[in-house]
């Protein structure tokens, strides 16, 4: 019951426009007051139980991502905030940008719009801590990621131009 009671997000911005950033940071004002909730925004994955992702992945931030993803220990749950981050949003398509947080690891909860409101948002925190709770009970080891060259599309893939 901790985990439901007190989840600890970390807040992963992957080249965003910086909207849904925003949104994520007004959580936690005091009118919507993520805190009253236990809800608690840290700047260290070896702590957190919740991974919030904005913006759509790129070929700079993969690796940083990746990075945080494998230090969150288990049980973890990825929510993917906004349309960048759930499939790339506006920036799909462009020469950089590899697509949506589930190109590069496994998302539990997406939470779509551009940008989505507070609410929604929080409502995807509530969302996740039932996931949060069943991975515990049911012990759900999460498998650490590991990029291989092969498996990232080459830069320019989405134009059809050389890499």
């Amino acid at each position: 019951m901790s985990l439901s009671k007190s989840p600890w997000i970390i807040h992963v911005n992957c080249n965003s426009c910086n909207g849904c950033d925003i949104e994520v940071i007004a959580c936690l004002t005091p009118i919507y007051d993520a805190e009253r909730f236990g809800v608690l925004n840290i700047g260290t994955p070896k702590q957190a139980d919740i991974m919030v992702v904005t913006g759509a992945v790129n070929y700079k931030n993969v690796n940083v991502l990746v990075n945080i993803y494998n230090q969150i220990p288990d049980p973890k749950v990825v929510i993917a905030v906004g349309a960048c981050a759930s499939t790339g949003g506006i920036f799909h398509g462009c020469y950089n940008v590899i697509g949506g947080v589930d190109q590069v690891i496994p998302v539990d909860i997406y939470v779509p719009g551009c940008c989505p409101r507070p609410e929604a948002i929080l409502d995807g925190i509530a969302a996740a801590l039932p996931i949060l709770e069943d991975k515990k009970k049911r012990n759900i080891k999460g498998e650490e990621v590991k990029l291989k060259e092969t498996e990232i599309p080459a830069l320019g893939d989405s134009l059809g131009t050389p890499r």
